[in-house]
């Protein structure tokens, strides 16, 4: 009769211990998926950041952009007419050198 006893004994101590690691894991699952959506929120306010910048009067085109989006992020209207290397404005490929001048609505 000892013997069924330290068995159940044993057996509830495994259980706590079991039960001690499942929520320990739980835990650090939940704190994992907070700090990848503080990741996110931070690498969002940084592109946010990054569109409202003023471009620089030299401008490299990057992979997917067109003039269109070119001039609607940096302000600049008459980026084709300040660019006479760009002969076509369909033909612009990433890493072409642009010049860019905002305009200013005064």
């Amino acid at each position: 009769m000892g013997r069924v006893s330290s068995t159940t004994a044993m057996a509830e101590k495994v259980s706590w211990y079991c039960a001690l690691f499942m929520a320990v894991m739980l835990v650090l699952s939940c704190c994992e998926e907070w700090s990848e959506r503080e990741y996110r929120g931070d690498e969002v306010l940084m592109m946010m950041q990054q569109k409202n910048k003023a471009c620089d009067e030299i401008y490299v085109v990057r992979e997917g952009e067109t003039l269109q989006t070119i001039s609607e992020k940096c302000g600049d209207p008459f980026i084709v007419e300040e660019n006479p290397h760009i002969h076509d404005p369909d033909d612009v490929f990433p890493g072409l050198a642009i010049k860019i001048t905002p305009f200013k609505n005064k």
